[in-house]
């Protein structure tokens, strides 16, 4: 008989160990977040050509976009420059930049997800007391981000490759280069912060900052070839040149980045115990003006009102700049007209292409307002909301501290982004100001919308998203793909008038108002009767 001898495990596999269920566990739990966002934002990417043909449906009018854009530096900055004429090429310029923004909100949030919120929650500490190795935790975040752009990069090349198999591969592996990127830069900043909360606001800011890079450099340099252009990562995608003679070498600054900010994340994981951080949080108590639930959540949601304002500004600033040039992006092309006109309105193609975008900027805001409504969420599933109702704080009380920054958050971003618009295409303030004052309705349902769902029942919290997201996919997409106005109207942003140069009707935006308040009157008498979750 003989007997088997187990060579003992090395210090690197046993670090490892449980990677494997935990990556399985992660890819159940985000079994409908990643799917969803994987496909909106792929379809975002695949429904363009089909509209870039309709509207310019000869290679004159597309070579006569091309030389558009490259003479207009603030389009430029905006969507970058163009290497093709092509329709992929075309695809490629238009809307490469936002998936790839896209797809780093996506990996941001699920590395933090599985990282830094699970060591907030306490159950990194549960998870860590059985078989499971220090790096395995780190690892498997990591992984489901790879699967996720992985699944989102194999999407883009399968429905692009008709344009052309090279620059379909090429814009799939931007793109998902791009979210891993963003994948480890989070895994990082996860290591600094005591919060998943301010660990998604710091990467998202880097993402934002490497958009502002990318613009700045572009509008500078025809060709992406501004160093500013390099330092950003979204850069280099433009630099791959997806559909115009690919450079496959730029491929290598993905991986090399990535790889290094994985191990310093793994360096920095190492060094600290489970549950702390580099920069921990002040200690209390709460005094002074934080002895108010009210105070307390402007504390707690402040970053983010700070970087929605920063954002919307600057963008109002860009798009006003652009407005003056939208006739001659348009020129002679009665679809790209039509289509303007049914995201704006029938009024002069300028104010037109201005309503078009404060239609944006709204739906936008509705997404931080969803955000914002969302965090007596996060408050209540971390078990932080039960510390502070057990005081002579009734749930009402702490729930208008967030909904006031909710709602009056959506009014001042709006505000300024009408402010940016304004300051950008040099008109009078006040018509331009009432248009992003009119989206405020729409807005306020949907982030009413997320109160009733969290009244109800906190699983349903994440529904407000889905709505949120069809309200975006409708307004951005809607119109080029020539939607059923029946269709457009399950948005509410599609019963709002089309200002500046529309007629001003006061009707639609009433009755939304009187949704919003029976929303919100109901959700928090749901979470008035209800049991809290923990």
């Amino acid at each position: 008989m003989t007997t088997a001898t187990l060579a003992p495990r090395t210090g690197s596999s046993r670090r490892l160990t449980g990677t494997g269920a935990l990556l399985r566990f992660n890819l159940r739990r985000d079994r409908v977040v990643i799917p969803a966002w994987v496909a909106v934002t792929a379809l975002l990417v695949l429904s363009l050509p089909g509209s870039l043909k309709s509207v310019y449906s000869t290679p004159a009018e597309r070579a006569d976009l091309a030389r558009q854009m490259l003479t207009n530096s603030s389009l430029r900055a905006t969507y970058g420059p163009v290497f093709s004429d092509s329709l992929g090429g075309l695809t490629a310029w238009r809307i490469g930049g936002y998936a790839a923004v896209l797809a780093g909100i996506m990996s941001l949030i699920v590395v933090v997800r599985h990282t830094r919120d699970e060591e907030e929650s306490g159950r990194q500490e549960l998870v860590s007391s059985a078989m499971v190795g220090r790096r395995a935790p780190l690892t498997a975040a990591l992984l489901t981000a790879f699967v996720a752009n992985l699944a989102l990069a194999l999407l883009i090349t399968a429905g692009m490759a008709g344009q052309g198999a090279a620059g379909a591969l090429a814009l799939g592996l931007g793109i998902g280069g791009v979210g891993m990127v963003f994948a480890t830069l989070a895994a990082i900043v996860a290591q600094f912060t005591d919060s998943g909360r301010l660990a998604k606001g710091l990467t998202g800011g880097l993402l934002g900052a490497a958009f502002v890079l990318r613009a700045v450099g572009d509008s500078a340099s025809s060709d992406a070839s501004s160093p500013l252009t390099w330092l950003s990562p979204i850069g280099w995608l433009e630099n791959l040149r997806p559909y115009a003679s690919e450079r496959w070498w730029v491929l290598a600054l993905f991986a090399a980045a990535a790889c290094v900010q994985g191990l310093l994340a793994y360096e920095l994981a190492g060094r600290r115990d489970v549950g702390m951080s580099f920069l921990p949080a002040r200690p209390g108590p709460a005094r002074g003006r934080l002895g108010t639930a009210g105070a307390l959540a402007w504390r707690l949601q402040r970053g983010a009102v700070l970087g929605w304002s920063l954002g919307f500004l600057a963008a109002g600033v860009a798009f006003g700049g652009i407005t003056k040039g939208a006739a001659d992006l348009v020129g002679d092309n009665a679809k790209t007209r039509e289509i303007i006109e049914r995201m704006g309105g029938h009024a002069g193609i300028e104010d037109a292409f201005l309503a078009t975008m404060v239609g944006m900027f709204g739906m936008l805001a509705a997404l931080y307002t969803v955000s914002s409504v969302l965090r007596l969420h996060g408050e209540e599933t971390g078990g932080r909301a039960e510390p502070i109702l057990a005081n002579a704080v009734g749930r009402l009380r702490w729930a208008a501290g967030h909904l006031t920054i909710a709602f009056a958050g959506a009014a001042w971003i709006m505000l300024l982004s009408g402010l940016g618009l304004t300051l950008g295409y040099g008109a009078e303030p006040g018509p331009i100001l009432t248009a992003c004052l009119v989206q405020l309705p729409a807005v306020w349902t949907l982030g009413a919308l997320a109160v009733l769902l969290h009244g109800l029942s906190p699983r349903l919290s994440p529904a407000s998203w889905a709505a949120a997201g069809l309200a975006l996919l409708l307004g951005w997409i809607g119109p080029a793909l020539n939607l059923p106005q029946a269709v457009l109207d399950l948005s509410p942003f599609g019963h709002l008038p089309k200002l500046p140069g529309g007629e001003v009707t006061w009707a639609p935006p009433a009755v939304l108002m009187a949704i919003t308040a029976a929303l919100v009157a109901t959700g928090l008498t749901g979470l008035r009767r209800r049991d809290l979750t923990t």
